[in-house]
């Protein structure tokens, strides 16, 4: 029987001025301040990542022998763009970063 309360649905105000990381058990214990995600950097780098591996694996399909390699690229690339997706969604919704 599941016994918990369910969570309430967090304000733009809450968005706004950032979540603290719960997922560190030691991240207010001895002062440790909380943790909070670099949003525009990681939007930067999943398009910088994106490009680089398309790029590269569009030459190991084209041009090298090995097309295992540019398949494993274009994987890598579709979660890139899976993680820029989302962290549009978390700017979207207010979170700073």
């Amino acid at each position: 029987m599941n016994t918990r309360k369910p969570r309430r649905k967090l304000t733009r105000e809450e968005y706004e001025r950032g979540l603290p990381d719960y997922h560190d058990p030691t991240g207010g214990w001895a002062g440790a301040a909380p943790m909070y995600s670099a949003l525009t950097l990681r939007l930067w780098l999943a398009a910088l990542g994106v490009v680089l591996c398309v790029a590269v694996g569009v030459l190991w399909v084209t041009i090298g022998d090995m097309v295992w390699l540019g398949v494993v690229l274009f994987v890598v690339a579709a979660g890139l763009v899976i993680d820029f997706g989302w962290v549009l969604h978390r700017k979207r919704r207010g979170e700073p970063g």
